[in-house]
């Protein structure tokens, strides 16, 4: 499948972007100590650090094996595979079968909780790498490890097992955490969930399905009528989930990092299994949010899900131009080139805080390039 280059309308030929596409990868996997946040360890293995936070996160270490198997560079995969299997993996314990969300560069365990997002494009990195490389031995059986995870993630509890499982069995709805019942929007992945059943076993395949349709109507719940915007947790029923402030270090109802996640989710849902309706007015109201008058040229701010726009800036100003970019795909419209255009005239990000905004950049890109691609 060929799939379209959004730039070309803005003078970007597919191989430019594919040019591009390569440089971003290298920038972020081998650039200057200002630019990279891909490090070797030792002869097999690699990490990819937070460098707002100085630790490697299951959040990064799944986005590096995507960029990975998206780029064809299966050695760096394997690298960062190897050190998620050695460090973050929970062999024992409540969350045995899941990995530690967060680890010290020296492989050392932050925490024994584990977050769904991580696992999520572990799984799915792990397909597309046993698609595009066949499957090897050991933890290199690529579908054969995605399998046992998504499993977990689907039954674990629920088939008497210690600990819980990441999904919700009744609504299908991907957790924040196992332990808690409700969900971040940004979460909700149905093109994953749509490809997972490729792999999937008895009625795991089945619930794959399920989860897929469901998420795709929670967005519909959780994605405010008047701005398009999620709050970073939701409850089941689509609000912003309030309060656990102490626990989760403030607020996560209002539009903020893990929030722009959304709209990229659902530009490549779209991509990948088709435009709905729903999606093109969401892309709409996004993009047009953003074009108003008040916010067109001051827009890096904090927001609560209506709009109200709060003094703070935002901490990832550029994921935010990048993901803005998105709608791009959905909607055809001034609002959405001018995001477009803006991106295409936005570097990459340098400093402290560039792991988030690079990943969401670099996966922004190869989606608005026709090269973030199903294997």
């Amino acid at each position: 499948m060929i799939y379209k280059n959004y730039f070309e309308k803005f003078g970007v030929s597919r191989e430019a972007g594919e040019k591009r596409c390569q440089e971003i990868f290298d920038t972020i996997f081998y650039g200057s100590e200002e630019e990279r946040f891909f490090h070797t360890a030792g002869d097999d293995m690699g990490y990819m650090e937070d460098t707002g936070n100085h630790d490697a996160r299951t959040e990064g270490m799944s986005y590096g094996m995507m960029m990975c198997v998206q780029m064809d560079r299966q050695e760096e995969f394997n690298r960062l595979w190897k050190w998620s299997r050695t460090y973050m993996y929970m062999d024992e314990g409540p969350n045995k079968g899941y990995f530690a969300w967060s680890c010290q560069t020296n492989g050392e365990k932050n925490s024994y909780g584990a977050a769904p997002d991580g696992e999520e494009f572990y799984v799915m990195a792990l397909i597309f790498a046993g698609n595009r490389w066949g499957n090897g031995e050991g933890i290199y059986n690529y579908h054969e490890e995605a399998r046992a995870i998504l499993h977990t993630m689907i039954n674990k509890g629920y088939d008497g097992s210690d600990g819980q499982a990441m999904f919700d069995r009744e609504t299908g709805y991907i957790k924040f955490i196992a332990e808690e019942d409700f969900s971040d929007p940004s979460y909700h992945l149905p093109h994953f969930y749509e490809l997972y059943a490729s792999i999937a076993e008895g009625e795991d395949k089945e619930f794959c399905k399920k989860a897929a349709a469901a998420s795709r109507e929670y967005w519909k719940k959780a994605c405010n009528e008047e701005t398009g915007f999620s709050g970073e947790y939701a409850d089941y029923d689509g609000t912003p989930h309030h309060g656990d402030y102490e626990k989760y270090g403030g607020r996560h109802d209002w539009f903020y990092s893990d929030a722009y996640r959304t709209i990229l989710n659902i530009a490549v849902d779209s991509v990948w299994f088709g435009l709905s309706d729903w999606a093109k007015g969401e892309g709409e109201k996004y993009s047009s949010f953003f074009c108003r008058p008040e916010n067109v040229d001051d827009w890096n701010h904090i927001y609560e899900v209506d709009g109200t726009k709060l003094e703070e800036s935002a901490l990832h100003p550029v994921a935010i131009i990048a993901t803005n970019a998105c709608t791009g795909v959905l909607v055809e419209n001034e609002a959405s080139d001018l995001w477009v255009k803006r991106f295409l005239e936005t570097p990459l990000r340098q400093g402290d805080r560039r792991y988030y905004d690079n990943c969401l950049y670099f996966f922004c890109y190869m989606l608005l390039s026709g090269n973030y691609n199903i294997y």
